[in-house]
């Protein structure tokens, strides 16, 4: 004769607040949980500032990095690459090429002519 494991009539906070999400997903769809990260981003910039950002950005790809060593973002990038390439063609690449183009011309037009400016004064 086995005994039976006692019926738990308890939950650990992580199993209700499982629960709790679940329920909250079904009640108000995915689209809740989105808006909610937009607006506590949004909050937290107003009160840390773009910096903070950038900060946890550097820090989490040199974590990354020393993790999974720089080859690892040179494969994502072939991979980002491939699929742009996959969705918008090849085309794509040569807009962007030369949009990229005009802007280093502007800006090295930009540096000539404040080079100029201040060696006349």
């Amino acid at each position: 004769m086995s005994k039976k494991p006692a019926k738990r009539t308890t939950m650990t906070v992580a199993e209700a607040g499982r629960l709790g999400g679940t329920k909250l997903r079904d009640t108000h769809g995915p689209e809740h949980f989105r808006e909610m990260g937009r607006l506590g981003g949004a909050a937290t910039r107003d009160v840390r500032g773009t910096e903070f950002y950038r900060e946890i950005g550097r820090k989490g790809g040199e974590a990354v990095k020393s993790l999974r060593g720089p080859e690892f973002y040179r494969e994502i990038g072939k991979k980002g690459g491939a699929a742009l390439r996959e969705a918008r063609g090849s085309e794509h690449f040569k807009t962007m090429g030369k949009k990229g183009g005009e802007r280093v011309r502007k800006a090295m037009a930009a540096l000539r002519e404040a080079e100029e400016k201040a060696g006349s004064k």
